[in-house]
């Protein structure tokens, strides 16, 4: 099995090395972090996996404790699955929810920019604060 050091885990993940820490203090591995002979901590490929998971999971809105309650079901072993689906699906409804209202003012804003480019091109500037 192939360690990994906490830069190595950071290079891959793109997390600071504080996140890491705070990860693991906040119980959102699904594993414990090892420790070398030095007490360094070594990471696995299954603890990058997981990790970039957990990234995705941030980067969709994902709140911490709904991370941490998704890894401590995962921690428990199978039996547990339609625990996590649910979890799982409540964020992806959230997920869709965002994604639609994201697409709403993204159409706002693309009207704006082309009425502005319109006004640009022909040089006017009345009726741009609306």
């Amino acid at each position: 099995m192939t360690e990994l050091a906490i830069g190595q885990v950071t290079d891959r993940t793109g997390l600071s090395v504080h996140a890491l820490r705070f990860y693991e203090k906040e119980g959102l591995l699904v594993a414990p972090v090892k420790r070398d002979a030095n007490g360094r901590r070594v990471y696995t490929e299954q603890d990058v996996e997981w990790l970039l998971n957990c990234t995705k999971f941030r980067a969709s809105g994902m709140p911490l404790a709904t991370i941490r309650e998704f890894a401590e079901l995962v921690r428990q072993g199978p039996g547990n699955e339609e625990k996590r689906l649910d979890l799982l699906r409540e964020h992806q409804d959230s997920v869709h929810e965002r994604i639609a209202e994201l697409t709403d003012c993204l159409a706002l804003i693309d009207r704006k920019v082309e009425v502005y480019e319109k006004h640009v091109a022909r040089g006017t500037a009345d009726a741009l604060w609306r």
